[in-house]
C-alpha cells in the first residue's frame, strides 16, 4: 500500500500466508453464505475483482475491490481476527441452513460491521465499515450530522445469540451495530457461540496440510469435490 503503487492480491496474500496462514483466493461474484464460510474453515477468504463506480466513491451496497483490500485485508494479519473468522468457518462445516443464516448474520455483524470498545469510544473493525468513509463516521462520530444523515444508529454490547437473529438491510447505513471490549473479547464470544451449533461431526483444521480432519465418516458433498480440485478442501 502506497501512494505510487496499486496493491496486487498475489503479494497481499502472500504477506498475510506469512502472519496468520490466511490467503485471499479471487472469485467472479457473490458466493453462497455456505460455500463463503466453508472456504474460511481452511483459512481462505474469497475476494471480489471489480472497483465501485466513480460516482459513489464513499460507498458501495455490494464488496468491491477497495472494501476487500481496505477493509478485509489489513485485519486477517491480526492473529486474533484471523482466529475469529476460522472460528466461524469451522462452525459452519455440516451445519444446518438455519445455523449457516445464523453464522452467516453474525459474521455480518462483526467481520463486516463489528465496533470495538477502546477507552469507551466506539472503534470499527468491520470491514463494511474501513472501507465506507460515509458509514464509519456516521457509525463512531460522537457529533451530528455525520455521514451525512442526523440519525443515530443504535449500539448494543455484543452477543453473537442476539446478532444472529438480528435483521439487517444491505443497501443503506445499518441502524444496529454491536460493539466488543476487544477483539479478544469479540473472538471468544464467538467461539462460545459456534459450540453451541449442533454438527453430525467435529471438524480440525490442520495449517501443515491445509487440510480439514473429521472425527468420523462423513458423506461428501459434489461441491466440495470441486473445492478440493482447487486445491482447498480434502474431506
Amino acid at each position: 500500500y502506497s501512494a505510487g503503487n496499486v496493491p496486487q492480491q498475489e503479494d497481499i496474500s502472500r504477506f498475510l500466508k506469512e502472519c496468520t496462514g490466511f490467503t485471499l483466493h479471487p472469485v467472479a461474484g457473490l458466493l453462497s453464505s455456505r460455500d463463503f464460510l466453508a472456504g474460511l474453515a481452511f483459512r481462505v477468504f474469497f475476494s471480489t475483482q471489480y472497483i465501485r463506480h466513480h460516482s459513489r466513491p464513499l460507498y458501495t451496497p455490494e464488496p468491491d475491490i477497495c472494501h476487500e483490500l481496505l477493509g478485509h485485508a489489513p485485519m486477517f494479519a491480526d492473529p486474533d481476527f484471523a482466529d475469529f473468522s476460522h472460528a466461524i468457518g469451522l462452525a459452519s462445516l455440516g451445519a444446518s441452513d438455519d445455523d449457516i443464516q445464523k453464522l452467516a448474520t453474525c459474521y455480518w455483524f462483526s467481520v463486516e460491521f463489528g465496533l470495538l470498545k477502546e477507552k469507551g469510544e466506539p472503534k470499527a473493525y468491520g470491514a463494511g465499515l474501513l472501507s465506507s468513509f460515509g458509514e464509519l463516521e456516521y457509525a463512531c462520530a460522537p457529533y451530528r450530522p455525520a455521514g451525512d444523515t442526523e440519525e443515530r444508529p443504535q449500539i448494543l454490547p455484543w452477543d453473537p445469540r442476539v446478532a444472529a437473529t438480528t435483521e439487517f438491510p444491505i443497501t443503506t447505513y445499518q441502524p444496529t451495530y454491536f460493539m466488543a471490549e476487544s477483539m479478544e473479547d469479540a473472538k471468544e464470544r464467538m467461539m462460545e457461540f459456534c459450540n453451541t451449533i449442533r454438527r453430525p461431526f467435529h471438524a480440525k483444521y490442520n495449517p501443515y496440510t491445509q487440510r480439514i480432519i473429521v472425527d468420523r465418516n462423513v458423506d461428501v458433498e459434489p461441491f466440495v469435490n470441486e473445492i478440493d480440485d482447487a486445491g482447498l478442501a480434502d474431506l
